[in-house]
């Protein structure tokens, strides 16, 4: 290996192992080219071309959300609403499912607190709401794609020092039309992925994985 390939690897491998869920933010606004910086990683994730097939209309849109923006004034009540409807929904499947409700106790937990709270965590808590849409395809894989879409952006903010929030509530707006059209969205073309950015409020300690030797398997 050359130098910069060393150097390279070591910077990567920093920024991955550093890589957490930061869900606190200092009221410091990131700059704008910080966070056309996080959507232009985004922007080169992979996508399911096959599943898209040919179209002059691109298939990756980003909705950046200022916090103290009309939009997302309008956003905070329309998420939370989902937020309980769809903690009462569960509520009423798992009344009659014991399986279920065991299965799905730690979420229902999860939705009663945020119902408790009155705000659903990284939705106008943090300088940046980015709401990231990929266009609907078959078969349906968008949220792979999305998935890549995150992560790239995940990686990019950790490598500009600031925190990042995966807001996965996001995906259930894709059919409120409410809320598509707030952002300028199509109703019912595109699947959603959201995310808040920020700089963090305080530091996380280091995650915990196992080594690669216990999790590896090397077939004859």
């Amino acid at each position: 290996m050359t130098a910069k390939t060393d150097q390279d690897n070591a910077i990567l491998d920093r920024i991955i192992g550093e890589r957490r869920s930061h869900r606190k933010f200092t009221a410091d606004i990131p700059t704008d080219e910080m966070i056309e910086s996080i959507v232009h990683a985004g922007l080169h994730a992979p996508f399911a071309a096959s599943a898209i097939g040919n179209s002059t209309d691109y298939f990756r849109r980003f909705v950046v959300v200022r916090k103290e923006s009309k939009a997302m004034k309008a956003l905070i009540p329309l998420v939370f609403e989902e937020v309980v409807a769809m903690a009462s929904a569960l509520v009423r499947e798992t009344s009659h499912n014991a399986g279920l409700r065991s299965k799905a106790a730690g979420f229902i937990n999860r939705l009663a607190m945020i119902r408790n709270m009155g705000m659903v965590p990284g939705i106008g808590t943090a300088p940046f709401y980015i709401v990231v849409a990929e266009k609907k395809g078959f078969p349906p894989v968008e949220q792979q794609s999305l998935a890549h879409c995150m992560e790239n952006m995940w990686l990019k903010a950790t490598a500009l020092g600031l925190g990042f929030q995966l807001v996965s509530v996001t995906a259930q707006m894709a059919v409120n039309e409410q809320f598509c059209r707030i952002l300028g969205l199509e109703p019912g073309r595109w699947a959603l992925m959201g995310c808040a950015t920020g700089y963090p409020a305080e530091p996380l300690s280091p995650s915990i994985r196992p080594s690669v030797e216990e999790v590896i398997t090397w077939p004859e």
